[in-house]
C-alpha cells in the first residue's frame, strides 16, 4: 500500500507539473500555493515514498520509521491538496492513514511450538 500510495502522490505531481490547467482550484482557499511548486513537492515526496516502501521488504527498523513519517508528510501534503483535487486527496489521506496503522501495528512472528 505504501509503494502505491507513493506512486499515486507522485502521478499526482506529474500532472500539476505537466499542465497546470488539469486542476481548478477554489478561490479563497486559505493554504494557496504555487500549483508547479506543489507538483514539486508531491513528486519528490512520492519518489522518497517509493524508496522507502521498497526498502520495507528488507524488514529493517528504520523503513518502519521512514514510512511512518513519510507517510504522516504525505498526509499533510495531501489535506493542503483538498482544493486541487479533493477525491484524490481524500483517498490518499486515507491510504496513508491505513500505511501508518500498518506500519505501527505489532508484528506476529511464528512460535517456535507451532513450527513443525
Amino acid at each position: 500500500m505504501m509503494i502505491f500510495g507513493g506512486l499515486m502522490t507522485l502521478f499526482a505531481g506529474i500532472a500539476a507539473i505537466a499542465k497546470d490547467d488539469v486542476f481548478v482550484a477554489t478561490r479563497n482557499y486559505v493554504f494557496q500555493f504555487d500549483l508547479t511548486g506543489w507538483g514539486w513537492i508531491h513528486m519528490i515526496l512520492g519518489i522518497v515514498i517509493v524508496i522507502a516502501g521498497f526498502a520495507l521488504f528488507q524488514g529493517s527498523t528504520w523503513a518502519r520509521v521512514a514510512g511512518i513519517a513519510l507517510a504522516g508528510l504525505a498526509m499533510l501534503a495531501n489535506f493542503l491538496w483538498l482544493p486541487y483535487a479533493p477525491i484524490w486527496a481524500v483517498v490518499l489521506i486515507a491510504i496513508d492513514g491505513f500505511v501508518i496503522w500498518a506500519l505501527c501495528a505489532p508484528r506476529h512472528s511464528e512460535s517456535p511450538s507451532s513450527a513443525h
